[in-house]
């Protein structure tokens, strides 16, 4: 079982990062990539913790123009994945998952700067071959890109399949508590810093008082995340449809909208 269950997440982390390049799927974000690992390793609850504190670093963080960002969705995979196979409580299974995760997403920089330059060479051996007119083999040769960035996260998570228990053991024996403390620190400020990054590409300004009804419904209220959402859903959902109301009312000679008419009637 714990072999198919490697399999499984090394191929899921094949086609995750496939995800990322194109696809629609989104099982690239962290929150998404916990969903599935969970499914796999049959601990829903732990995958989820682990991987809503890898999605809370990753908002408002965006690989713009072909920049390369720390891969949070490879951390919470890899993070996942070892901190079940090595412990069974929450909080533990939470600072594992940090002291092996984090080091994984900061990797995945290098491995993705790594695959696009490969990916320049395998671009320009596909020109070359249709400036050939030898189509077939520019076919053959674009399908070399996906797998190069496949492997750039299929090799770091066999390694962790393979070895996590004994990774595990070699981080923590090796490195000195003070550095394990500040990653457990550092991995507690890093949600702040996302959710401080995704507000300032938010209109805070113009919508302040649904943020300040959020806080208290959540702060002081008690109410759990769902019911969040849902009060703003309904809020949305409102702003959504008066304003598709004013946009398709008639307006009068003056340039005001018109508010009676026959499109009203009903």
């Amino acid at each position: 079982m714990a072999i198919i269950q490697g399999i499984l997440v090394i191929l899921f982390s094949a086609w995750m990062v496939l995800d990322q390049q194109g696809l629609v799927l989104t099982t690239w974000f962290p929150i998404m990539a916990a969903l599935f690992v969970g499914l796999i390793m049959g601990d829903m609850k732990t995958a989820m913790v682990i991987g809503g504190t890898f999605q809370l670093m990753a908002l408002g963080v965006a690989n713009i123009g072909g920049s390369s960002v720390p891969n949070w969705g490879l951390a919470s995979l890899v993070g996942i994945y070892v901190a079940i196979r090595t412990t069974h409580n929450i909080a533990d299974a939470k600072a594992v998952a940090l002291a092996v995760g984090v080091p994984v997403g900061m990797l995945g920089i290098q491995l993705d700067v790594i695959a696009k330059l490969l990916n320049t060479y395998v671009t320009h051996a596909a020109q070359k071959a249709m400036n050939e007119g030898k189509f077939k083999k520019m076919n053959r040769i674009f399908w070399i890109g996906p797998l190069i960035f496949s492997l750039s996260t299929a090799l770091p998570t066999a390694l962790c399949v393979i070895f996590g228990k004994q990774i595990v053991s070699q981080i923590l024996a090796v490195v000195p508590k003070w550095f394990t403390n500040g990653l457990s620190i550092a991995g507690s400020l890093l949600p702040v810093v996302g959710i401080v990054l995704l507000l300032q590409v938010m209109p805070v300004k113009k919508y302040l008082s649904m943020l300040i009804l959020g806080y208290v419904l959540s702060g002081y209220l008690n109410m759990p995340i769902l019911g969040v959402s849902l009060v703003g859903l309904a809020i949305a959902y409102y702003y959504f449809t008066t304003n598709m109301e004013k946009s398709a009312a008639p307006a009068t000679d003056n340039g005001a909208i018109e508010e009676d008419g026959d499109d009203f009637d009903e």
